[in-house]
């Protein structure tokens, strides 16, 4: 089941950013921006960790999120049947970010800033993890900072068109 929270108002939209149920709300609200700027959906994996009135959210996504489409869903794979193109992200991934082609239609995955993504997601689709590139013996990015590192790789090789009204775009 599917919950609709804001106005669906879209200028463009190019991917559908997924978060497997985020734990930081400020996390969110980066990502939101993110979104925003970048014309993507945002898709929430329940449960969430936080509260949609909470001030963390509200301070760091602004009033982005007023008129962008974001979705609550409660079944990740259920989703992803339905879905031709999506990527896991994951510091245990082998498989580079930089070494898929992305489409509009793309999905990009990230998990839980405390848990990640589940194992069973690892064992149904490795071909489909990927990972951004660290120094060894970390432990992993910042979750909208990973987001923003992905969308922005994506759009690039798309050369920063989108699937709708790309004369919107301020490039």
């Amino acid at each position: 089941m599917k919950a609709r929270f804001f106005a669906p108002f879209l200028f463009f939209c190019i991917m559908k950013i997924i978060l497997f149920q985020p734990c930081i709300p400020q996390n969110t609200g980066n990502i939101i921006r993110t979104c925003k700027v970048t014309g993507n959906d945002l898709i929430l994996v329940k449960p969430l960790g936080f509260r949609f009135s909470s001030q963390g959210l509200k301070r760091a996504g602004l009033d982005y999120a007023l008129d962008m489409n974001i979705e609550l869903i409660h079944d990740l794979e259920e989703f992803l049947s339905q879905q031709k193109s999506f990527y896991f992200f994951s510091s245990k991934a082998k498989n580079l970010y930089t070494e898929v082609s992305y489409k509009p239609e793309s999905c990009l995955i990230f998990g839980s800033e405390v848990s990640g993504l589940p194992e069973s997601l690892f064992k149904q689709y490795p071909e489909h993890f990927v990972t951004l590139p660290m120094v060894d013996n970390q432990r992993c990015l910042n979750l909208s900072n990973s987001v923003a590192i992905a969308i922005y790789e994506a759009w690039r090789q798309m050369e920063f068109q989108s699937s709708k009204n790309a004369s919107q775009l301020n490039v």
